[in-house]
């Protein structure tokens, strides 16, 4: 059900499923893939079933009117049985993990642009002084995938070389990989087991961390779980992706937004039903959760490249951005058509912003109307309504069944009762 007319300020997507693992994910997933912001949120389980209520909003922080995305958020969510992905039919998918440093990424795409692969569509994310990129290529003579055994191995051979560089003998990984995953769920899936969470930065980033505490509910046999940071775009996925792919089910949860600010509590099970039992367990959540959230976190400058596309274009770019010192700390490639649409975030080699006028020397040698300097889309949080209470900022807090997310589903109509 999808309603624009009991909420002020945002639309209220509902559903109420059979409850089996996943499902909020998948969820999840279709409303982030629109680049909705979800305002608030209130999941619930109840025996067999399973009842969400998002309150969702535009990227400008406006309800949805455009009646083509609500009919097609009923349809997804109406049909969910499997994790949705967009197609990449037709092209090659290639992940690389590695060590960070300036100017990896120009290797890797001169790499591609000399074994004559077309990137379609790429997407890169660095953490902790890691890399984890997937990359959909084509051949640039056919425009066919590439399936020839000897070049595949060739491309992996050359790519693995670059990866490993001086110190990352053991670590650097290529792979070819013909599984159809969602693109994000799969980074997160990457930079997880190459342990991103447990390593020291090699390039700084940002001190911002996010509030992260685990305790256990043992009465009623949950963890609980509580995340205050910095609100943005994509955060309900990528917690609710790393639990999942760490084998947790969310049986309760809340998600309240206030300013800046996420507030996101959960109660949560390993998938056999029991709660986390150890502090060693704790501690790899918390690691795992804030590693979740920071490895989206854009660092640096924004800069959108909108061009003709050609052969060589992506080298020709992020060489131009280690000439001048630029270090990358995520890219999103795409092409439509014959058009390149590709956005970047730089900052220097240290990982401190980006003296402005290399920035501009940069837009010089690549175009100054083709690369253009962007802010990040803001995320626009109205006051929340006063008849719905707020989630505490701070500490876990061990409530039961019977409080804030049923009362809440209580007040929305959804259950009959919350004692």
């Amino acid at each position: 059900m999808i309603d624009n007319a009991g909420c002020s300020n945002a639309t209220r997507v509902m559903i109420d499923s059979a409850r089996k693992h996943g499902i909020l994910l998948e969820a999840v997933q279709v409303l982030t893939d629109l680049n909705l912001t979800i305002k608030k949120a209130y999941i619930s389980s109840d025996g067999r079933w399973f009842m969400d209520v998002f309150h969702v909003t535009d990227l400008s922080g406006n309800k949805l009117t455009d009646k083509s995305v609500i009919s097609y958020i009923e349809q997804s969510l109406g049909t969910i049985h499997h994790t949705r992905s967009k197609s990449f039919d037709g092209l090659t998918a290639l992940e690389l993990t590695g060590t960070d440093r300036l100017g990896l990424l120009s290797e890797v795409f001169a790499v591609l642009a000399d074994l004559e692969c077309n990137v379609v569509e790429a997407k890169v994310w660095t953490h902790n002084g890691r890399i984890a990129s997937l990359i959909h290529v084509k051949d640039c003579d056919s425009g066919s995938p590439i399936e020839d055994s000897q070049k595949i191995d060739k491309i992996e051979g050359r790519l693995r070389n670059v990866l490993k560089g001086d110190n990352d003998i053991r670590s650097a990984k290529t792979s070819v990989s013909m599984a159809v995953t969602h693109t994000e769920r799969r980074l997160h899936q990457m930079m997880f087991a190459d342990r991103d969470y447990e390593r020291k930065p090699i390039i700084r980033t940002s001190s911002d961390c996010p509030l992260v505490t685990v305790q256990n509910c043992l009465e009623r046999g949950y963890s609980v779980l509580n995340i205050q940071c910095k609100d943005r775009a994509k955060l309900l996925f990528d917690v609710v992706c790393t639990l999942t792919d760490m084998e947790y089910v969310v049986f309760h949860a809340t998600i309240d937004t206030e300013g800046e600010l996420a507030y996101l509590e959960f109660f949560i099970r390993h998938a056999d039903g029991t709660p986390i039992s150890s502090e060693p367990e704790k501690e790899r959540v918390i690691l795992c959760l804030q590693a979740a959230i920071r490895r989206r976190a854009s660092e640096g400058v924004r800069l959108e490249l909108c061009t003709a596309d050609r052969r060589g274009l992506l080298a020709d770019v992020t060489r131009t951005f280690r000439e001048n010192g630029l270090n990358v700390t995520r890219a999103e490639i795409s092409t439509q058509m014959d058009t390149a649409l590709n956005v970047f975030y730089v900052t220097d080699a240290k990982g401190n912003p980006a003296d402005p006028k290399i920035i501009e020397s940069v837009r010089e040698a690549i175009g100054m109307s083709d690369l253009k300097v962007k802010e990040l889309p803001p995320i626009s949080h109205q006051k929340a309504e006063r008849d719905e209470p707020t989630v505490g900022s701070g500490g876990a807090m061990l409530l039961s069944l019977g409080s804030l997310v049923r009362r809440n589903l209580y007040n929305l109509g959804l259950i009959r009762s919350y004692s």
